[in-house]
């Protein structure tokens, strides 16, 4: 698929092109006789009650949420075994607990990469568009997490270049590390497409670098009335993007037509 103007797509990674989110959700509920997970082996190895092992989890998945992490001052490992230390004392009380800490955050981690799958729909779909299309992974976040997340989901085939946020010196939406993937791929922004999940990293950073289209993944059931910032294209499925590509190409070429008839025509 060679597009007119359109010589790069740029994909996000979490909650675009792996479900992420899931996948964190299944490290932490699923139950034998599949691997102990962190609610599982908190009751049956340490006798938590189901409420405060939930309640120790639901915790964590808060800090996650709100989680700042700076590499200079701590590894990303210490930062989140530290969110489990504290959510267990916040639960439980008494005297920290950093050795049981780190086994939730080992088990955690160990069981949210093994659900870490490019789903082999979303594999056929980059292959196809890599036959004219110079594609990117463009992702945020801390070097080591995302380094092994494209380990698990072996997601490096399909890719011309692989940018991890937390290895350049600044992450989306700074016009900066989009600039940086153009130069590795030798195309200019007007020729590029981001494809991602969030409007605030991917699209405003889309925007902000000048990139020709944004395309926001917006996977619930409604979208919102007026988003902020305003993407290009809103799809509800990545493997919807060919048609959309397919929609840039006929809008451009109808440009080309209409300038090349006004053109004659003067």
């Amino acid at each position: 698929m060679g597009l007119h103007g359109v010589k790069a797509v740029f994909f996000d990674l979490d909650n675009t092109l792996i479900d992420t989110a899931a996948a964190g959700r299944r490290a932490i509920e699923e139950r034998p006789p599949r691997p102990l997970q962190v609610i599982s082996a908190l009751q049956s190895k340490h006798h938590y009650g189901e409420g405060e092992a939930r309640a120790v989890c639901d915790k964590v998945q808060a800090k996650l949420l709100k989680e700042c992490h700076d590499p200079a001052k701590m590894c990303i490992t210490d930062l989140r075994i530290s969110h489990w230390e504290e959510a267990i004392q916040e639960t439980i009380g008494g005297e920290a607990n950093r050795d049981l800490a780190a086994e939730c955050y080992y088990l955690w981690k160990t069981t949210r990469l093994q659900h870490l799958t490019l789903a082999e729909d979303t594999r056929a779909m980059l292959a196809e568009l890599r036959k004219g299309l110079r594609l990117l992974l463009l992702t945020n976040g801390d070097r080591q997490t995302q380094r092994e997340k494209i380990e698990a989901c072996a997601c490096q085939p399909f890719f011309d270049a692989i940018v991890v946020g937390g290895e350049q010196k600044e992450e989306k939406p700074a016009p900066s590390i989009f600039h940086y993937c153009c130069d590795l791929l030798g195309v200019q922004p007007a020729e590029c497409v981001m494809v991602g999940d969030s409007l605030d990293t991917d699209i405003q950073g889309g925007l902000n670098a000048g990139l020709k289209a944004t395309v926001w993944l917006n996977k619930s059931v409604t979208a919102p009335v007026d988003p902020c910032p305003v993407p290009h294209y809103i799809i509800s499925s990545v493997l919807d993007l060919p048609a959309v590509l397919q929609k840039m190409e006929h809008n451009i070429n109808a440009k080309l037509e209409t300038d090349h008839t006004a053109s004659s025509n003067e």
